[in-house]
């Protein structure tokens, strides 16, 4: 009996780094379609959104019939009961990216403000904290996961130089208003895209100590 719970949760480890490449690479497509203004990229990462959903829905289902048909127990437990958390977190990232693409498509008719220089370090931190996170819970890696919470200080560093450059061009030249302010729910995304990465690790933690955010839960 459990040599086959052990088989499922191979699985459902499988189908988790599954997710998580899905949503990496639509953060990786949607920095990309920004910066070269790819309007038919911008267009693949919205439609393809289904994709992460659909993967969702696919780990829930495994989820509920490991929490039914195994009645798991303890650490088991909280490793499902993880899982479900986290998927939720990775949908929401690629539902981020999706919001990205879509501002994409309003801004791509015309060139850029400024180069872009910190929104794409942000697009590369939070798919470090991405793959990291994800990491850190099939490895059962407290470490890391603590490393992931600490390093989304970096990508908020990385919003406010967003944000204080934008400002300071809008204050310059009110025409670069509309941009800039695209530009910033855009960082906004990536900065929220950190937080539910940040999530990630901290249901890893839980899933290991039973507790959540300093609160002992399980």
């Amino acid at each position: 009996m459990r040599s086959k719970f052990d088989e499922q949760l191979s699985h459902l480890n499988n189908s988790l780094i599954e997710m998580a490449e899905i949503v990496k690479k639509a953060i990786e497509n949607a920095n990309k379609a920004l910066i070269e203004q790819d309007i038919e990229l911008a267009q693949k990462i919205i439609a393809s959104d289904d994709d992460i959903d659909n993967k969702e829905k696919e780990i829930e289902s495994l989820c509920l019939k490991l929490l039914l048909q195994q009645q798991p127990v303890a650490r088991d437990l909280r490793l499902v009961s993880a899982v479900l958390k986290i998927i939720t977190d990775l949908e929401r990232i690629g539902d981020h990216a999706t919001d990205i693409s879509e501002i994409t498509l309003l801004i791509a008719d015309k060139p850029h403000i400024k180069k872009l220089e910190h929104i794409p370090q942000m697009a590369d931190a939070t798919m470090k904290m991405v793959t990291e996170s994800i990491d850190a819970f099939v490895k059962k890696d407290l470490e890391l996961a603590q490393q992931v919470i600490d390093y989304d200080d970096i990508v908020d560093n990385l919003f406010e130089m967003v944000k204080n450059d934008l400002i300071v061009l809008i204050k310059e030249n009110a025409e670069n208003g509309d941009q800039a302010i695209d530009l910033i729910m855009i960082a906004k995304y990536f900065e929220r895209i950190g937080d539910h990465a940040t999530n990630v690790a901290e249901w890893t933690m839980f899933s290991l100590t039973g507790t959540y955010k300093d609160s002992k839960i399980m």
